[in-house]
């Protein structure tokens, strides 16, 4: 785990109804060492798309962002892409997801899933 605390502006926040959710999926799970897993990889419609995962693993070069006791993990090259972006989950009528609020996303596909950063 990086014990080098990321620079204010490469920091990843969590919405109050996102960390309601993690905790719930968490306790679904009966894994209390689980975290969120958010990466960035190449893909998707618009150039980039994010990733959702549980690991309970932290590895070398990842920044562990806290709030709450529900523990969000992103690497270090997924951060570069996320700095200043916020996790909220969202329920309509459309459906339930979580989505990244991104404010190095230049466009983003109807989904939300993927985005573009030039």
């Amino acid at each position: 785990m990086n014990d080098m605390t990321p620079m204010p502006d490469r920091q990843v926040s969590v919405s109050d109804s996102a960390v309601k959710r993690i905790a719930h999926l968490i306790a679904a799970e009966g894994d209390d060492k689980l975290m969120l897993r958010l990466s960035v990889s190449g893909g998707g419609c618009s150039g980039f798309q994010y990733g959702f995962s549980f690991d309970n693993t932290a590895q070398v070069d990842d920044h562990v962002f806290e709030r709450d006791g529900v523990k969000v993990v992103v690497d270090e090259a997924s951060l570069d892409l996320l700095s200043g972006a916020e996790i909220d989950f969202v329920e309509d009528l459309v459906g339930a997801s979580f989505q990244v609020k991104n404010p190095n996303a230049k466009s983003s596909c109807g989904c939300g899933s993927s985005f573009s950063v030039g």
